[in-house]
C-alpha cells in the first residue's frame, strides 16, 4: 500500500513496516525502501493497469514526462532492483511491490519474455534437464537454453542464462512444464536429453556419464531404444551416431535399429574416442569406428 508522508510533498513510501511473528514473538522490520516520486508514480501506474512489462516509450505520456527522464527512471530502478532489464528498451515489473526494495522474475517469467520479444523457438537442455529428469542431483546456477534467435550469457533480474543458438532443425522432441504461476516453460524430452548429453559433451561435460544414465534408462524402461535412435538420426552428427550405435549394440539393441544408424555412417579411416576427454588408448569397435577407451 502506497501513502504520502506528511510533510514531505515529493515523496512516497511503501508501507514503512511488517508484522512479522517469529517463535511466538512478535517482531517489527522495515520491508522496504523510500521510493521517490516518479518511482511510487511508476507502480501506481504499473498496478492500476496489471501491466507486467514496460518497454521504452510507455510511460512519457501516462506519467507526463520527458524522454530523459523515462531513460533514467527505468535506468535507476533496474539498478536498485525494483524492476528487471530484459534487454535495451525492456523491462519486467513486479505484480507487486517488492519487500526490501529488491525484485527478479523467476525463471519462466525471465526466460520466456525473452523468447516471446525475439519471436523464438526454446527449449530447456543440459544441466537442467539432466537434473529435471534425474540424472544429475546437482541443480544448476544458469539456465541452459537451445534456441534458435540468441547467443551467449545473459542475466534477468537474478536468473543467469546461458543462450545456445541452434539452427531450426535442431529444435524439437520436447515437454511443456506448467509452473504453480501458471507459466510454460519448454524442457528436451528425456530421450532428446540423453542424445545431447552425447551430442554436446564439450559444452556439458556429460560423457562418459552419460553412458550410464543410457544403460539406466533403457534397461529400467524409462527410455526405449527405438526412441533413442529416432532421435539420433534426426538430431545426431557422425560422432554421436557412431558413439550411440556402439553403446546400444552392447546393450542388444535390435538389428533393424542398428542399420538405421549404420546407414547414416559415413567412410572413415580413423576411429574416434569412445570418451573424448580420455587418452585414445583401447581397443577399436571396427564396426562402429571407435575407440573403446572408457578407462582415464
Amino acid at each position: 500500500m502506497q501513502e504520502r508522508r506528511r510533510g514531505s510533498p515529493g515523496e512516497y513510501s511503501i508501507s514503512a513496516k511488517l508484522l512479522v511473528t517469529q517463535s511466538g514473538r512478535n517482531t517489527i522490520r522495515p520491508v522496504a525502501k523510500k521510493l521517490g516520486q516518479l518511482e511510487a508514480l511508476f507502480f501506481a501506474h504499473a498496478q492500476m493497469r496489471n501491466t507486467r512489462t514496460v518497454r521504452t516509450g510507455d510511460l512519457t505520456s501516462p506519467l507526463r514526462i520527458t524522454v530523459k527522464q523515462e531513460r533514467e527512471l527505468l535506468s535507476r530502478m533496474s539498478r536498485s532492483g525494483l524492476i528487471a532489464k530484459v534487454r535495451r528498451g525492456l523491462y519486467l515489473v513486479p505484480a507487486r511491490l517488492p519487500l526490501g526494495g529488491k525484485w527478479s522474475p523467476d525463471e519462466a517469467l525471465a526466460l520466456n519474455t525473452l523468447m516471446e520479444d525475439r519471436e523464438a523457438r526454446y527449449q530447456i537442455c543440459g544441466p537442467n534437464a539432466f537434473n529435471r529428469y534425474g540424472f544429475d542431483e546437482q541443480m544448476p546456477a544458469r539456465v541452459y537454453i537451445y534456441n534458435n534467435r540468441l547467443s551467449g550469457q545473459r542475466t534477468i533480474g537474478a536468473v543467469a542464462l546461458t543462450l545456445i543458438k541452434v539452427a531450426d532443425s535442431r529444435l524439437g522432441d520436447t515437454e511443456q512444464v506448467r509452473t504453480p504461476e501458471g507459466l510454460t516453460m519448454v524442457y528436451s524430452s528425456r530421450a532428446r536429453t540423453l542424445l545431447d548429453a552425447v551430442y554436446d559433451w564439450s559444452r556439458f561435460g556429460s560423457l562418459p556419464r552419460a553412458y550410464d544414465w543410457i544403460r539406466q534408462d533403457v534397461k529400467s524402461g524409462r527410455t526405449n531404444v527405438a526412441d533413442l535412435v529416432k532421435m539420433t538420426v534426426r538430431y545426431g552428427n557422425q560422432g554421436t551416431v557412431r558413439r550411440i550405435g556402439a553403446l546400444l549394440e552392447q546393450l542388444g539393441a535390435p538389428e533393424p535399429l542398428l542399420r538405421n544408424l549404420l546407414r547414416l555412417l559415413k567412410p572413415s579411416a580413423s576411429p574416434i574416442p569412445w570418451v573424448p576427454s580420455y587418452p585414445k588408448r583401447g581397443t577399436v569397435h571396427r564396426h562402429w569406428g571407435v575407440v573403446l577407451n572408457d578407462r582415464a
